[in-house]
């Protein structure tokens, strides 16, 4: 805004340099207009010149300067500097969404500055702020000043952002759908990508016969066009003795859906409840039903279910959003001097936010089924209301520890299709792209990944796919021009996909999937997604430790003290009435017995595993000491410079890595070409790492960043700390990250 003196503004600005510098730069931007990039179906909507974007920099404030625009698919900042960006150091560039850019879907938070107090901004507003902080769902900050910039543009900049983010809208009017219709001709799949979509019966039949399930279940159509259940996918596989009219009787409710198949025989499989009913007539119906059910699956002493209420005996969605929201504020930080202060309490917070222990639980979760199965011969069935949450991420885990088909790139990505997209998670709701109800939103899927990636930081020789291959695939959730991950159900998509619609004439939509990773990356970039530490034939070595030790982990490790246990939850003496009271939504806390002997089958199952040299092609257990439950620093930590290491963390053995194998496949080129007597020109391998120096922790996502050395800490902890010396000590734990 322009009011306020020039006195003042040299007090509250001073780091961004003198009014008269400022209209200086603002003639030599004019002459470069910096160019808007947009996306096929993309439509400015409003914009503001003048802006001044802050950059994170010791205790002052840097500004650069340039253009804030807003449209139907992004906010995007336009910095006069743009030009002058050396290319060869942003090679993992993103081509859909640049390092300034805000998908309007990335949106979480948005705060003004009013005479220095920060406060949320929402709905219409009075008075506009001089400084605008944006904070985003993949955890960036953006802080703009406004002060020199036109009132009238100041009012239409942030009147825009804030509608085009945080008004509710229609399914229709995303702008997955405007750029899926301007890019209809243009639209090209990947030929590399070979990831199963499962919404084919072939698909279905092709992982029955992976699995060798086909002997016992069976792929079934009744759903085809979604006749019976809009819930469930067009087709899926359920026990070969269960007669097809039974998944009509209650439009898919009750019925056990197959998931997976071990090589000993044993299957996971998920139900929805039942409707709860008060009628005495429909309930013994509804147990009549079940009953029958159950014995298609329950066959003593040949075949045993062991049944997992996850709607009543295992976390809830509340305490996962709750945990997440606590845990997500100690990375949005807007400035050096609050990390710092934060960086006093860390440990505190972290623990106090119970993220980390969330993930333990469903890892121990996860491993408490993989024993039933591996070790017992067990069918386990998997409980839900509607079999779309929790039962996505445990039967999720459960197939990345046991079967090692999923622990490859394509895999992984066919495991995503089944088990979350096939299987009705409803991430339409769950990442709240329609703003329409934020109780909904609950990251589900995220805790998935976080899950993931303590698997893959424990046994990096076990994936084919990286951590970052992870960050960015939590990134797309974002990116409104891939379906993957903007729907509730495939029946929603393929609605509004016009393939279920009435018109025949207009042709259907073809919607980007995510897993053409060539639409938002260039291929040097994605040899950063494959793991070249993969294992790719078991390799068993009794004189090797399976896993991979690491000298340091204190820091962004959680100090949990024995944490108290959960009840011990067993069996029913009647199986049949276990399932029957799960389904038909009875309270049934008071009726489970306490079993000392689940216990004590996981805990010898667990320290067998782990006693035993690992072979990266058969069953993968995760540690789950609270030391061992790390936080997922490169995503978290990625955008705060504060936080790098210098050359470190597991950067600087991937640069070696990736150099050593370009060496090898230029000797490998070379003996080739003497082998044919071929003078043909030398192709260079890609390079993403060569210049190792001037890389950091930060690396894929920033390269080295200049920040403080000597941290701003409040006088009040310096009692705390203790004295020169002992601050000293502690300086080298906290400087030396590790491999955290």
């Amino acid at each position: 805004m322009q009011s306020g003196s020039a006195a003042q503004a040299g007090v509250q600005w001073r780091d961004l340099g003198s009014l008269q510098e400022i209209h200086t730069n603002e003639k030599e931007v004019t002459e470069k207009e910096v160019t808007l990039h947009l996306l096929p179906g993309e439509q400015l909507l409003c914009e503001a010149s003048t802006v001044l974007k802050y950059v994170q920099e010791d205790s002052c404030q840097h500004g650069v300067y340039g253009r804030l625009v807003c449209t139907d698919f992004k906010i995007a900042f336009l910095g006069d500097d743009e030009s002058a960006l050396d290319n060869d150091e942003t090679q993992f560039k993103n081509k859909v969404v640049g390092e300034n850019d805000i998908t309007l879907h990335c949106v979480d938070q948005i705060y003004g500055v009013f005479d220095e107090k920060k406060k949320t901004l929402f709905g219409q507003l009075k008075k506009y702020p001089e400084k605008l902080i944006i904070h985003c769902k993949d955890l960036r900050v953006f802080q703009f000043c406004l002060r020199y910039t036109k009132e009238e543009e100041v009012k239409r900049i942030v009147s825009g952002i804030i509608h085009h983010t945080q008004a509710p809208k229609l399914l229709k009017r995303l702008f997955l759908f405007s750029y899926a219709t301007a890019a209809q001709n243009n639209t090209v799949t990947d030929p590399k990508n070979h990831t199963i979509m499962f919404d084919t019966l072939k698909d279905w039949c092709w992982e029955l016969e992976r699995t060798k399930g086909n002997m016992k279940y069976k792929a079934v159509s009744v759903n085809e066009g979604y006749k019976v259940c809009e819930r469930l996918p067009a087709y899926f596989v359920v026990p070969t003795p269960l007669p097809e009219e039974n998944v009509q009787r209650f439009q898919g409710h009750g019925i056990p859906i197959w998931c997976w198949s071990c090589h000993n025989g044993s299957a996971l499989l998920k139900m929805s409840a039942l409707p709860k009913e008060q009628d005495d007539g429909i309930l013994q119906i509804q147990k009549s039903f079940l009953d029958g059910v159950y014995k298609t699956i329950h066959r003593p002493p040949y075949e045993i279910v062991k049944t997992e209420d996850l709607s009543s005996n295992f976390l809830s969605l509340q305490e996962i959003q709750t945990a997440y929201s606590k845990f997500k504020q100690l990375f949005l930080i807007d400035n050096s001097t609050e990390f710092w202060d934060t960086d006093i309490k860390w440990f505190s917070l972290l623990e106090s936010s119970s993220w980390l222990d969330i993930i333990r639980r469903c890892l121990k979760k996860a491993i408490e089924i993989t024993e039933c199965m591996e070790a017992q011969n067990m069918n386990v069935l998997l409980l839900e209301e509607n079999a779309s949450d929790l039962c996505c991420l445990i039967s999720s885990l459960v197939q990345l520890m046991m079967d090692p088909h999923c622990r490859t790139r394509i895999g992984f990505q066919s495991l995503i299709q089944k088990e979350w997209v096939m299987g009705g998670h409803c991430f339409l709701d769950r990442c709240n792209h329609l703003r329409q109800n934020d109780k909904e939103e609950v990251p589900v899927f995220l805790l998935f990944l976080d899950c993931v990636w303590q698997l893959v930081h424990q046994h990096p020789p076990a994936f084919e796919f990286t951590e970052t291959y992870l960050t960015v695939l939590s990134d797309s959730l974002y990116i409104p021009i891939f379906s993957t991950f903007f729907f509730n159900s495939p029946h929603q998509k393929d609605t509004n996909m016009g393939r279920e619609g009435q018109d025949t004439q207009s042709k259907p939509l073809n919607l980007l999937t995510v897993w053409d990773w060539s639409v938002q990356f260039e291929p040097k970039a994605q040899t950063l997604l494959k793991n070249p530490l993969y294992v790719e034939k078991p390799k068993l070595d009794k004189g090797q430790r399976k896993g991979m030790r690491f000298k340091h982990q204190r820091q962004l490790s959680l100090p949990l003290t024995q944490s108290k246990s959960s009840p011990k939850r067993g069996f029913f003496r009647e199986e049949t009435d276990h399932l029957i009271k799960n389904l038909l939504g009875k309270r049934i806390s008071k009726l489970i017995n306490s079993s000392d002997e689940l216990q004590d089958n996981f805990r010898e199952f667990y320290d067998s595993w782990h006693s035993k040299p690992t072979d990266y092609h058969g069953l993968l257990l995760p540690h789950i000491e609270g030391p061992e439950i790390k936080v997922w620093a490169q995503r978290y930590l990625r955008w705060i410079p504060e936080a790098q290491i210098l050359g470190g963390s597991r950067v600087a053995t991937m640069s070696k890595l990736l150099e050593m194998i370009e060496e090898v496949q230029s000797l490998q080129e070379k003996i080739d070409e003497r082998h044919h007597s071929q003078q043909a020109p030398q192709a260079e391998a890609p390079c993403l790492l060569r210049n190792s120096a001037r890389l950091s922790s930060l690396f894929p996502f920033a390269l080295l960043q200049r920040h403080s050395s000597k941290p701003v800490l409040p006088t009040s902890g310096w009692k705390a700390l203790g004295d020169e010396d002992d601050l000293a000590k502690r300086e080298d734990e906290f400087v030396d990250l590790g491999d955290v």
